[in-house]
């Protein structure tokens, strides 16, 4: 299975290294105290993956780039970025979720001295009043 994770928008577009996202979960929200389907929805992405450095002379970090996404104040337009997530098994588009106005709820990273590599999780909604624009696509070839 391959993921593949780009943002775009908010002055840098940058895609997350494959070999650093090891899990993907999309979750539609709603009041948990609900008793009737609510108009209070909400998407949410949570990636979790491995930080791995750039090698070989290369600049760029995938993983520090979410970092410096995630620290992007609200009153700031770049803080709401365009993400597209791709499951890819086989050859096949399992799954691609499109976040047009995403935002980051939440960002970790851990290091330890056993591990030897960090992790990361983001936390990413897509904003509310552009729900609508939320895309979950699949069941075709993967190019």
């Amino acid at each position: 299975m391959s993921l593949r994770v780009t943002v775009s928008g908010g002055g840098g577009d940058f895609e997350i290294a494959k070999e650093c996202v090891r899990s993907v979960r999309m979750t539609t929200d709603i009041p948990l105290n609900s008793d009737a389907r609510t108009k209070d929805v909400g998407s949410t992405l949570i990636l979790k993956g491995k930080i791995l450095s750039a090698v070989d002379g290369d600049p760029f970090d995938s993983t520090r780039q979410m970092a410096l996404w995630s620290a992007v104040p609200a009153e700031k337009a770049a803080c709401y970025r365009n993400v597209t997530v791709e499951v890819i098994q086989g050859g096949i588009m399992e799954r691609k979720y499109t976040f047009p106005n995403a935002f980051v709820v939440d960002y970790q990273e851990h290091f330890g001295d056993v591990e030897g590599t960090g992790t990361f999780t983001l936390m990413l909604k897509q904003k509310k009043d552009k729900l609508n624009k939320v895309a979950v696509e699949g069941g075709y070839p993967a190019v």
